[in-house]
C-alpha cells in the first residue's frame, strides 16, 4: 500500500527540485493525476459555506460544520488523501449498504429482492405512506424501512451476536476496527420514534419476522458508527475491487454480490437527489446525514469525502461538489465509457 496526500505530494516535489540531475516530471508518482485532482477539488470546494448540519438528532447538529476531507483508494490499495482525516462522523445511513452486502453474502439475491424490493420508493426515506402504499413490499434497502428489515435479516441469536457480526462486517470493510459514537447512539435512541414506528409497520406487514425493537435498536446503532474519509474510501475502494480489500487484502464478500450493492446504490443512494446525483456522475454512491458520501468505479477506485452541512435533500454539498469535481477530472462516469467501447467493437 502507497499512501499519498497533499503534503507528502509537496514535499516530494521539493526533494526532487535540489536533486542532481533528474527532472521533476521523470520522478513525479506515476499516478500523481489522482492526487492533483483532490487537491483541485479541495482547494475549489473548500470555499462553499451552503448547507447546514442535521439537526433532528441533536448530537449532529454540535459536529463541526468546517470538518471537510475528501479520499480515493485504488483498486491496488494506493491512498489518495486531501484536507481532515482524522475528524470522524458517524456513517448514518451509508451503513444501509454494507449491511445490504452482509445480508447478501448470507442469504443470497433472492432474500433482498423476495422481503424487502429493490425499486425507489418515490417516497422519502423515512417515509410511512411508502409502507402503506404497497403493505411493505415495493421497498429497498437504502429507505428506512428496507434498510431496519435488512438489518433484521442479520443471522443470530441474540442481539450481541447480530451486532458483533455487523460492526466486524464493516470494520473488514474499513480495514480497522471501527466503534460506536455513543453519544450520537443516545441522540439517535431518544428521537428515533419514527424508526421505531417504521420497524413496528413492516413487522406487522411480515416483511420483519420478529422483534421490530430489537431491529430498529441494532439499526440505530449500525448508524451511529464513527469513520473517517479515509475509512469511508477504503470501503468504497473495497467494491471497487470486487469484494477485496485492496489495502489489507482481505476478500470481505464475494465478488457476485457485488453488482446488486452497486445497483440499488445507483438508483437510490442520495435520497430524493439520486437521479440528479446518477445524470451528473454517472457512478454508484451513497450518503449519510452525518456529512459522508462515498461513490465507487468499479474495477478502478473508490472515493469518499465528508462535510457535515447538508442540503434540504439530506446531501453533504461540500462532499457532493467534490467527488463531482474529481470524477469529472478522472473521467469516471461509467456512462461515457460506453462510446469507446462501440468504438472499440467497430475496430476489430
Amino acid at each position: 500500500m502507497r499512501v499519498h496526500s497533499r503534503k507528502a505530494f509537496i514535499a516530494g516535489v521539493a526533494i526532487l527540485a535540489v536533486g542532481s540531475g533528474v527532472t521533476l516530471a521523470a520522478q513525479a508518482p506515476t499516478n500523481s493525476r489522482f492526487q492533483a485532482s483532490l487537491d483541485a477539488a479541495y482547494a475549489k470546494v473548500g470555499k462553499v459555506s451552503e448547507g447546514k448540519n442535521a439537526d433532528y438528532i441533536p448530537a449532529l447538529a454540535k459536529v463541526d460544520p468546517k470538518i471537510f476531507g475528501i479520499a480515493l483508494v485504488t483498486v491496488n490499495g494506493d491512498v489518495y488523501t486531501t484536507g481532515d482525516m482524522k475528524s470522524e462522523v458517524s456513517i448514518q445511513s451509508i451503513s444501509k449498504v454494507f449491511t445490504l452486502a452482509l445480508v447478501l453474502e448470507q442469504q443470497g439475491a433472492d432474500a433482498i429482492e423476495k422481503n424487502i424490493g429493490v425499486d425507489a420508493t418515490g417516497q422519502a426515506f423515512n417515509s410511512i405512506v411508502a409502507i402503506e402504499q404497497y403493505k411493505g413490499a415495493e421497498m429497498n434497502p437504502l429507505v428506512n424501512p428496507g434498510a431496519i428489515t435488512a438489518t433484521s435479516m442479520v443471522r443470530g441469536n441474540t442481539r450481541d451476536a447480530i451486532w458483533n457480526s455487523i460492526l466486524a462486517f464493516y470494520s473488514d470493510f474499513a480495514g480497522r476496527p471501527l466503534k460506536i459514537d455513543e453519544e450520537v447512539f443516545k441522540s439517535e435512541s431518544d428521537t428515533n420514534q419514527r424508526n421505531q414506528a417504521i420497524g413496528s409497520l413492516m413487522y406487522a406487514y411480515g416483511h420483519i419476522k420478529d422483534n421490530p425493537a430489537r431491529a430498529t435498536d441494532i439499526y440505530t446503532a449500525q448508524c451511529s458508527v464513527s469513520v473517517n474519509a479515509r475509512d469511508l474510501a477504503i470501503m468504497a475502494a473495497t467494491l471497487a475491487n470486487g469484494g477485496k480489500n485492496p489495502v489489507t487484502g482481505k476478500t470481505v464478500m464475494k465478488a457476485e454480490n457485488v453488482p446488486e450493492v452497486l445497483s440499488v446504490m445507483a438508483t437510490a443512494g442520495l435520497y430524493d437527489d439520486s437521479g440528479k446525483w446518477l445524470y451528473k456522475t454517472g457512478l454508484p454512491a451513497k450518503s449519510g446525514v452525518g456529512g459522508g458520501i462515498i461513490a465507487v468505479v468499479p474495477g478502478k477506485f473508490g472515493i469518499a469525502a465528508i462535510s457535515p452541512p447538508l442540503d434540504q435533500a439530506g446531501n453533504s454539498v461540500r462532499a457532493q461538489l467534490a467527488i463531482e469535481e474529481v470524477a469529472r477530472a478522472l473521467d469516471a462516469n461509467l456512462y461515457a465509457a460506453v462510446p469507446t467501447l462501440k468504438t472499440a467493437a467497430s475496430a476489430k
